[in-house]
C-alpha cells in the first residue's frame, strides 16, 4: 500500500495516521460552531483546526444524516464554494476535501481549491462521479452505504456484513482503477445503512479491509453507535468517540474523520508512541 496520496501536487504522507476535520456548512449540523457563519468566522474555525493538528479539512454543504433532505447540486455549490475559496486564500497550503456525491459540485470545488473528493455513495448516487474524479486527478474517498440517506437506517440488513462490504470495495476499486483514479481511499461507512451492532462488528473486523491495499478512513465521530450505546447525547460523545477512534487506529485506520481535532490528534500521538514502544 502506498503511504502517500497526491493532492494536486502536494504529497500527504499516511505513514502515520492523520486527522481529517469536519467543517459542515449545513443548517442542521448538531455540532456547535459548524452552523452557517460568516466567512471570517469560518476561517477562524479552520485556523483552529489547523492549530490543533488537522492535516485535511473536509468541507460539506449537504446533510447526510438519516432522513435528511437532499439539496440540488446548485444549492450545495452555493453553500460550499465561497467557504473553500475563502479558506484556501487564508491557508494556501492546507489540503481541503469536498464532501459531496454530486460530480458537478466536485468539479467546482476542486477548481476552487479542494484537492480530495469524499463521496459517501461510492459513485452510486451520481454515475459520473468516478469518471470525474479520474479526470480531475485527485484522491477519491469511496464510502460504502446501503441505500440512500433518506432511508438508509430503515432496517438495514445483510446476509454477511463483512463479505458484502468487501465485495463492494473490490468492484469499486476495479471501477476506479479502470477510470484512472490513482489514489483511492476506502471508508466502510459507519452509520450509513448499518445498525449499532453492525457498526461494532465492522469496527471489530476493520483490519480485514487492509487486504484491499488501500488507506482506510474511519468516520465514527459522535455517531449514534456511541451515544445510543452509552445512553447520552451526541454533544456528550467526545470520550466515546476517542475510544472508538483508538480501536479504529489499532485496526488499521490511516485517516480519522472527526469533529474534535485536538483529541483525535492526541489519540494518534499516543497510538504512534504505543506502536513504537520497545522493550528494554
Amino acid at each position: 500500500m502506498s503511504m502517500h496520496i497526491n493532492c494536486k501536487g502536494v504529497l500527504l504522507s499516511l505513514e502515520n495516521p492523520v486527522v481529517m476535520s469536519i467543517l459542515n456548512n449545513t443548517a442542521d449540523s448538531f455540532y456547535k460552531g459548524h452552523l452557517k457563519e460568516s466567512l471570517q468566522t469560518i476561517n477562524h474555525l479552520a485556523g483552529n483546526m489547523i492549530k490543533d493538528g488537522a492535516k485535511i479539512i473536509d468541507v460539506g454543504g449537504q446533510s447526510t444524516k438519516p432522513g435528511s433532505t437532499r439539496l440540488s447540486a446548485m444549492e450545495e455549490t452555493d453553500r460550499i464554494i465561497p467557504v473553500i475559496e475563502s479558506i484556501k486564500v487564508e491557508f494556501p497550503d492546507l489540503i481541503l476535501s469536498v464532501d459531496t456525491y454530486h460530480h458537478r459540485v466536485a468539479e467546482y470545488a476542486i477548481h476552487a481549491g479542494a484537492s480530495i473528493i469524499n463521496d459517501i455513495s461510492g459513485g452510486n448516487m451520481d454515475e459520473s462521479m468516478i469518471e470525474t474524479s479520474a479526470k480531475l486527478n485527485v484522491p477519491y474517498v469511496c464510502m460504502h452505504m446501503q441505500g440512500v440517506p433518506e432511508t438508509m437506517q430503515q432496517n438495514p440488513t445483510y446476509k454477511n456484513l463483512i463479505k458484502e462490504i468487501l465485495d463492494f470495495f473490490v468492484l469499486k476499486i476495479m471501477k476506479c482503477n479502470d477510470a484512472g483514479i490513482k489514489d483511492i481511499i476506502i471508508d466502510p461507512g459507519f452509520g450509513f445503512g448499518k445498525t449499532i451492532q453492525q457498526n461494532l462488528q465492522l469496527l471489530k473486523n476493520l483490519e480485514i479491509f487492509s487486504a484491499l491495499d488501500k488507506p482506510i478512513l474511519a468516520g465514527l465521530s459522535r455517531k449514534s453507535t456511541i451515544f445510543k450505546t452509552l445512553g447520552i447525547t451526541a454533544n456528550d460523545s467526545l470520550n466515546g468517540t476517542t475510544v472508538l477512534n483508538t480501536i479504529a487506529l489499532n485496526n488499521g485506520a490511516r485517516i480519522l474523520r472527526v469533529h474534535d481535532v485536538k483529541e483525535a490528534v492526541e489519540a494518534v500521538k499516543l497510538y504512534n508512541a504505543y506502536q513504537n514502544a520497545t522493550s528494554n
